[in-house]
């Protein structure tokens, strides 16, 4: 029964993702706004996912306005790293985005995301009205499947601050950083970031082949 429940969901999710990810052009555009941990993985994730026309990183769900990424990695400001997604319902819908988004990181986990920790790493959905009850309704379907207890939050929509250009695309972009593996371009950092810091294993440990990212990487 398990296999056929994941079976379903993956056909679900197999709807709305593509992995080449093209560009939609929607006439009608909505919005999903979700933590998961580091900004740049979330925003890398959604940004292959048919139907999404763009994801910004940014700041939400604090006290300090305007603030900077050291004023909120460095704490008390009560800011989520988090995204903006945009979307045409067309193509993809907000349940199928939800579904998505609690299979790409760790829901159990309440003092961050993987290898960072702190309040700017935790996991929350951020919003009202019907997609908040479509959000409480994802996380009780989730973690039925899980059968674990699901700590991410539903939280209601606050002021959304962009992050600073350099965060936006990071994983895509060229420059060179300098890194813990030596001289890298910023493409190649994203990748060994993303590995040394155990994201896609602790998914892959949570959520097996539900999870909707993790294979690629």
């Amino acid at each position: 029964m398990t296999h056929i429940k994941t079976a379903l969901l993956g056909a679900l999710i197999a709807v709305g993702f593509s992995v080449q990810g093209g560009t939609a052009h929607a006439a009608a555009t909505e919005t999903l706004t979700v933590a998961g941990g580091c900004f740049w993985c979330v925003e890398a994730d959604f940004e292959a996912v048919k139907g999404v026309s763009e994801v910004v990183s940014g700041y939400t769900g604090g006290t300090t306005d305007n603030p900077t990424y050291k004023d909120v990695t460095r704490g008390g400001t009560g800011h989520y790293e988090a995204v903006r997604i945009m979307y045409d319902p067309a193509q993809v819908s907000r349940a199928q985005l939800l579904a998505m988004f609690l299979r790409s990181v760790d829901v159990t986990d309440a003092g961050g995301q993987f290898c960072d920790r702190g309040e700017s790493y935790r996991t929350a959905i951020f919003a009202e009205g019907a997609a908040a009850e479509d959000a409480k309704a994802a996380i009780r379907q989730a973690q039925q499947e899980l059968g674990q207890e699901i700590v991410t939050p539903v939280l209601p929509l606050q002021t959304f601050y962009e992050a600073e250009e350099y965060h936006q695309d990071y994983y895509k972009g060229s420059d060179l950083q300098i890194t813990r593996f030596g001289i890298k371009d910023q493409a190649e950092a994203y990748k060994r970031y993303r590995s040394a810091c155990g994201r896609d294993a602790r998914v892959r440990e949570l959520w097996g082949d539900a999870a909707p990212f993790a294979k690629g990487h």
